[in-house]
């Protein structure tokens, strides 16, 4: 088993940034590809950012493409998210997930697992 712990979030204005964190400890040399979800109430979780597990390869959502980056450390077992210019609409949860078993479309959003508590990102106009 893996259990991830996210870090990082807080309260800023639109155009601010913030870096969460998510710390994996258990079996994390069974971990493949990485990923940040966010859910907002009466909302699905959507993807947001992921990453293969040597970080050769990545995936954003639309939306966050050129203001979110992606990144993670397998020697620290840590993933995170550097989110900058940030929007009223990207207020949400945000979740880190793994999938332990290999799957080349970092996008799809089956066999991720592992899911933190999460972490509060507000963002005001």
């Amino acid at each position: 088993q893996v259990h991830l712990a996210e870090s990082g979030g807080g309260s800023v204005q639109a155009g601010g940034s913030l870096r969460l964190s998510c710390t994996a400890s258990g079996e994390t040399s069974s971990m493949y590809s990485m990923g940040w979800f966010r859910q907002v109430p009466g909302k699905e979780r959507e993807l947001v950012a992921a990453i293969s597990r040597f970080s050769t390869n990545t995936y954003y959502l639309d939306s966050v493409k050129a203001r979110f980056t992606i990144f993670r450390d397998n020697a620290k077992n840590m993933l995170s998210l550097e989110m900058n210019n940030l929007e009223p609409e990207d207020t949400a949860v945000y979740y880190c997930a793994v999938r332990l078993r290999p799957n080349p479309s970092l996008q799809d959003t089956t066999e991720y697992g592992s899911w933190g508590q999460g972490t509060q990102v507000t963002v005001s106009s």
